[in-house]
């Protein structure tokens, strides 16, 4: 079986599935808004610092004779964001917003599904929000449609988070997740309807699917894997010393944010707090007070993250709606042990004090038991921080790259 992947950005678990298909000879085509790769003319480009965010962007070379591209709007958003052009990125009515950036892409994979279609055996794996055009092609030439769902199913996500409105009326300004129109809605809707097989990273995305009132094709739960391990690292277990606690994330109570701060707030004089990410509103007076309180951080490049929780004991991840949530192999790769909630891949990755620690989702009391329990047991961050990193040892990248495309290939 041949598989056409779509995907706009080509993110670190869309790399590892392509690198999966790669190595098995099933990669047909990768279709991406921008792709670079060692050696060329936009690789050299991404030197020049407006465009440095396309470095990301790069590719191995041995993908170069698969991809296609679309770089212009995605081009044209990244310097608009740097110039600080919001109306041209507006949420889903901006001429270069993220959402157009994905209709594009999966329009033009929907004109040229023919030139696929000639060819026994093949399957378009595209992902949410960049489907629903390309699948209904599919269908009507016959072609399997594969839907990876990054993120819990949006119903169950507009419950939880109207809940936190109602909770923390005063963060209610930094929970963007409700903004998305019926039409974008409905798009969401139909790309599972259409999808003859949904891919998932993590059980609680799976389970919020049981909210969707139609038919919902064989779901298939592969976890991502985890960056490299370091060698080794050191841990200060001295009694007197505060606990230096991190978050790395968007500043929404959609990561429970707010419980995060209020439960740091209670043991202030035992623990540090650095918080990396940036603010989705100006317009949040405590979110504000919060960052006064703590070292705040809007933007690090990613290898300077992992350099930084290194430097950290532990990871904060209070998240109440997430599909997987990859700081947490992260921090986990680095020896940095997590505690986060059963709404993330928590439950998939952790093994309760062995080698992180799983809260419930919303419980502020909770957070802050577990982060006390940690001050009288300074030992145990060095125990799990040590398990974390012989569970990502186990499991690199390539190792999900394969899973994924084994079954894709049992299913087929």
């Amino acid at each position: 079986m041949q598989i056409i992947v779509s995907h706009p950005t080509g993110n670190a678990n869309v790399k590892a599935a392509l690198q999966g298909m790669v190595n098995q000879n099933a990669l047909s085509a990768f279709y991406t808004s921008v792709a670079i790769f060692p050696g060329t003319l936009g690789y050299a480009l991404s030197n020049i610092k407006p465009l440095g965010d396309i470095r990301k962007r790069t590719l191995n070379p041995n993908l170069r004779p698969f991809t296609h591209t679309k770089p212009l709007p995605e081009l044209c958003r990244l310097l608009a964001m740097k110039a600080g052009l919001r109306q041209l990125i507006e949420h889903e009515k901006g001429v270069f917003s993220v959402d157009a950036i994905y209709r594009g892409l999966d329009k033009k994979v929907t004109a040229d599904l023919h030139k696929w279609h000639k060819k026994k055996n093949v399957a378009l794996y595209a992902y949410e929000d960049g489907a629903c055009f390309s699948f209904r092609e599919a269908k009507k030439q016959g072609i399997t449609c594969l839907y990876d769902l990054p993120i819990g199913y949006w119903r169950v996500a507009r419950d939880i988070l109207e809940a936190e409105k109602e909770r923390w009326p005063d963060w209610a300004s930094t929970i963007m997740g409700l903004r998305d129109s019926p039409e974008k809605l409905q798009r969401k809707d139909d790309e599972i309807k259409l999808a003859d097989h949904v891919f998932v990273a993590s059980q609680f995305t799976a389970t919020t699917l049981q909210k969707y009132a139609g038919r919902v094709g064989p779901v298939h739960i592969v976890p991502y894997g985890y960056p490299d391990v370091i060698g080794k690292r050191d841990y200060a277990t001295g009694a007197t010393a505060k606990l230096k606690l991190l978050f790395v994330g968007g500043l929404s109570q959609r990561k429970g944010i707010a419980d995060m701060f209020a439960a740091v707030a209670n043991i202030k004089n035992h623990v540090s707090l650095t918080v990396v990410g940036r603010k989705s509103t100006e317009n949040c007076k405590p979110l504000n007070d919060a960052l006064n309180e703590c070292n705040w951080i809007p933007s690090l490049p990613h290898t300077e993250i992992l350099k930084l929780m290194r430097s950290h004991d532990v990871l904060l991840f209070p998240s109440l709606f997430e599909g997987f949530g990859l700081v947490i192999t992260e921090a986990m790769s680095q020896g940095t042990p997590v505690i986060t909630t059963e709404r993330t891949a928590g439950p998939d990755l952790i093994e309760h004090g062995r080698n992180g620690w799983l809260v419930k989702a919303g419980s502020t009391e909770g957070l802050q038991e577990m982060i006390e329990q940690l001050l009288l047991k300074r030992e145990d961050v060095k125990n799990n921080g040590t398990a974390a990193m012989e569970s990502a040892r186990i499991r690199p990248w390539s190792v999900y790259g394969s899973e994924l495309q084994n079954k894709i290939n049992s299913i087929l």
